[in-house]
């Protein structure tokens, strides 16, 4: 019996240990301030950002079907962590995702976390 409630206490010391699984992020997303969408979808174990759609008239280096966010894996409930590109500087950054509802927030950070940059997104389908 002793052993039994050793292996049930050892056990739920491993499931809470483990990180909550994220929400699914799957579909287009508007940036803030309305200049494009980006399709998040599974890319092998990882998420994936693409961009879809450029506001016409708006002048920027980014392309369309340019992959700004790549290899995001979760990293507890409702976030990701992996790499953002951004086409305006052409640099890539450690890249950060947290999910509220309808609302993204993305985050490129450089110097070790020191300086981020974040954006919002709503889902748009």
């Amino acid at each position: 019996m002793r052993s039994f409630k050793f292996t049930i206490a050892a056990a739920a010391v491993v499931l809470l240990a483990t990180p909550g699984f994220a929400d699914d992020v799957s579909g287009t997303w508007l940036r803030d301030t309305g200049a494009s969408h980006v399709r998040f979808a599974p890319c092998g174990s990882s998420v994936c950002g693409t961009i879809t759609w450029l506001k016409p008239g708006v002048e920027t280096p980014a392309k369309l079907g340019q992959r700004i966010f790549y290899d995001m894996k979760p990293n507890g409930a409702n976030a990701w962590s992996g790499t953002a590109f951004n086409p305006e500087d052409g640099k890539t950054y450690t890249g950060k995702m947290t999910l509220a509802g309808n609302t993204l927030t993305t985050q490129g950070c450089a110097l070790g976390g020191l300086i981020c940059k974040s954006a919002s997104w709503t889902k748009v389908k």
